[in-house]
């Protein structure tokens, strides 16, 4: 029987059995109708891949930690530390998030990490698309194309993507990374407009776009897991 700890998720979209491994834990993803009992011969069989992808998570947290929240605590922004500062305010219906120089002022109406961390998520959210939108409208300018509209989300395993109808999402969390990661990542949704895919050629025009794009990749790669509130 396998020793690994994971939760079961069914999805009727699911066309095959999948394992999403994040620092959140083990998912295994199952199409409707599946017999439950096909999932722990699954599980055995990608074990290896599992432990190890667990292991990077772990490396890439001890080298880069999640932030504690609580008042005085710092949280990154596109390589930058914020200082908290937390105020709880019984009654507050809507908690209010406001950046002032290098200290990000965040007044709650409960106290507890949750809560802070609900504020947190919904100021990246929006600071996101302000990041992002004149990056990506310079981007494409440069590359004479265009895009259809923009998402942001906050996807557990993508950081951004773009549909054959030229709509780009991007992953808030990128604004836990330096700000060269979020301009690689920008460089690298754009090159999908003109080339849907990851071959020789895409790279070759990513490489003319953003030369140190093999740099940024493994950074992700080595820290993806490890941007999170």
């Amino acid at each position: 029987m396998s020793t690994v700890p994971y939760t079961i998720r069914r999805s009727r979209r699911a066309r095959r059995t999948r394992i999403n491994v994040s620092a959140h834990g083990v998912e295994v993803v199952v199409p409707d109708g599946l017999a439950l009992r096909e999932v722990e011969p699954f599980i055995e069989e990608k074990r290896r891949w599992i432990e190890r992808t667990l292991h990077r998570i772990r490396e890439a947290e001890a080298e880069l930690p999640p932030p504690r929240l609580h008042d005085g605590a710092e949280v990154p922004y596109l390589g930058d530390p914020l200082t908290l500062g937390v105020s709880v305010e019984p009654g507050r219906t809507r908690a209010h998030v406001a950046r002032r120089g290098e200290r990000l002022t965040v007044a709650v109406g409960a106290p507890g990490a949750q809560p802070l961390r609900d504020a947190l998520e919904r100021w990246y959210r929006r600071r996101a698309r302000e990041e992002v939108a004149p990056r990506l409208d310079a981007a494409v300018a440069r590359a004479s194309t265009s895009y259809s509209g923009l998402q942001i989300r906050g996807q557990r395993t993508r950081w951004a993507s773009c549909s054959s109808t030229g709509a780009m999402s991007f992953n808030w969390r990128l604004l836990l990374a330096p700000a060269e990661i979020l301009d690689y990542v920008v460089e690298h949704e754009v090159a999908h407009l003109q080339i849907h895919n990851h071959s020789r050629h895409f790279w070759n025009l990513l490489g003319s776009r953003c030369p140190d794009y093999r740099q940024h990749e493994a950074w992700l790669r080595r820290h993806g897991q490890a941007l999170r509130i």
